[in-house]
């Protein structure tokens, strides 16, 4: 298999964790949507990435259902197949999706020329931030882990996402949450979640 995406793209660094974690052979392609390569855009006809290429040569597109795929292939399943800890760790995983999204969104009317970014655009997008940091700090979870005390999908999602606010819209969230600070140190620290950090936070 292969997976073309950016080596930022928080959705890419998502999949390519879960491949991590169940250690499933995948060839990573980097590429984003206006490369030159242009495979992106003729794999994927909405032109986003990640892109999975499977085996057969047929393709996949969307972070989450290439991560349901790629959980579904191989070892103990990150996302439970059925129940409500499968409910719960996708609320996770939606949580971790929107700040994803709203990051993205604030980083982009930023990079707008002054004169035509729209500050409402940019107060809305972080008061989403906030709200999610909120309800995410005071939502019931394990010791270790959000959901059952297991590491799940939810744990990925939400721990790539908090590390995006760090690299792309960095603020005193720890400060503020300090045992949702923990919990991410704990989710830090793993190997996959080392592996795939962006070139920007890696350590020189």
């Amino acid at each position: 298999m292969k997976l073309y995406g950016s080596e930022t793209s928080p959705y890419v660094r998502k999949v390519r964790i879960v491949i991590k974690e169940k250690a499933i052979p995948c060839e990573f392609i980097v590429e984003g949507p206006a490369d030159a390569a242009g495979n992106v855009a003729a794999l994927n006809p909405l032109g986003k990435i990640p892109v999975l290429v499977r085996d057969a040569g047929d393709v996949l597109f969307d972070s989450p259902m290439i991560a349901e795929y790629l959980d579904s292939i191989k070892g103990d399943p990150l996302l439970p197949p059925v129940g409500e800890a499968r409910w719960m760790v996708q609320r996770w995983h939606a949580l971790g999706q929107g700040i994803m999204d709203a990051v993205i969104a604030r980083m982009m009317e930023g990079r707008k020329p002054v004169e035509k970014q729209m500050q409402e655009v940019i107060v809305k997008q972080e008061a989403k931030v906030a709200a999610a940091l909120k309800y995410a700090d005071a939502a019931k979870k394990g010791a270790n882990y959000l959901v059952n005390d297991r590491f799940s999908l939810a744990d990925i999602a939400l721990g790539v996402a908090l590390e995006y606010i760090d690299m792309r819209y960095a603020q005193d969230w720890r400060g503020k949450y300090p045992r949702l600070a923990q919990w991410q140190a704990g989710m830090a620290k793993r190997a996959a979640f080392i592996e795939t950090l962006p070139p920007e936070m890696r350590k020189v």
